[in-house]
């Protein structure tokens, strides 16, 4: 998947906006204004920093060893950076993405998980 595509993805969830406040180089998608995904724009291979729950995290990053690391400059818990263009299947990259969004949203406070639904 390159970064168009993952950009697109992430668009195309409810409630998503992009931004770049770290500047020009990380692009950051949030949900009701909680950050779900970033993406090294100038790194190669592409890579994002997707939320995960820990226990998933730690079995992915031995499953896909180089392919998916503990969230650079990211909380090591609860964040992997996943190398985007390489042999990662395309369905889990969606299914990470997905997981990262949902992960964000239980989190929402309940006015705000309302709010969402309204969009």
């Amino acid at each position: 998947m390159n970064i168009e595509a993952f950009r697109e993805y992430c668009l195309s969830k409810k409630g998503v906006t992009e931004s770049l406040p770290f500047g020009p180089d990380v692009l950051v998608f949030k949900v009701m204004d909680k950050m779900f995904a970033l993406c090294a724009l100038e790194k190669m291979p592409a890579t994002a920093n997707l939320k995960c729950d820990p226990e998933r995290a730690i079995e992915l990053r031995a499953e896909y060893d180089g392919l998916i690391t503990a969230g650079y400059h990211m909380s090591k818990k609860h964040w992997n950076t996943v190398e985007l263009e390489r042999n990662i299947p395309a369905d889990l990259l969606l299914e990470l993405i997905d997981h990262s969004y949902n992960l964000v949203v239980q989190g929402l406070t309940k006015k705000l998980q309302a709010e969402l639904e309204k969009l």
